[in-house]
């Protein structure tokens, strides 16, 4: 395991080895389109990555919320998964939900009603009992500076179950 700060001159130096010109292959988890324009496209071409979101998703929903997103924030920082900006929308809109079906910010109540909370548009939802998101997950292959989702592998229950106590 790689943190973020070693991973870019650990991919210069698999660069620099010819490790994917001699067939290796690069996979990366969190990597996302943000992380994709701190390092040269050479660099990462052709690697692996398996999030809830890239931006070539094309949904009518998740093309509406990047075009909203790119109008309200143009610049470098892009909507993205690895990012945690998918993350946070749909925990933030999950907890809208919980909130408005407790009718009241008390902890307890919200943290009850998160249960069940759905959201009916953008990606997942809640699986009952366990507040963890049920996401749509594809797997993207870095090419030419771009991710392109090469598999989409639909919605994704977690198998997280709450052991000894925590």
């Amino acid at each position: 395991m790689i943190v973020p700060p070693g991973l870019t001159p650990f991919f210069e130096e698999l660069y620099k080895s010819s490790f994917q010109s001699r067939g290796g292959k690069l996979v990366c988890t969190y990597f996302d389109e943000n992380f994709l324009n701190l390092v040269p496209a050479e660099q990462v071409e052709g690697l692996y990555g398996c999030l809830d979101y890239y931006q070539e998703v094309d949904d009518p929903f998740s093309r509406d919320l990047l075009a909203r997103y790119n109008k309200l924030f143009p610049g470098s920082a892009l909507f993205t998964a690895g990012s945690a900006c998918s993350g946070l929308y749909r925990g933030m809109k999950l907890w809208e939900a919980a909130v408005h079906e407790a009718g009241t910010v008390d902890q307890d109540e919200v943290i009850a009603a998160l249960d069940h909370a759905k959201i009916e548009q953008g990606p997942g939802g809640l699986v009952p009992g366990q507040h963890h998101v049920r996401m749509n997950m594809y797997i993207a292959q870095a090419t030419g500076g771009r991710f392109k989702v090469v598999k989409a592998l639909g919605a994704i229950d977690p198998e997280e179950r709450i052991k000894g106590g925590l």
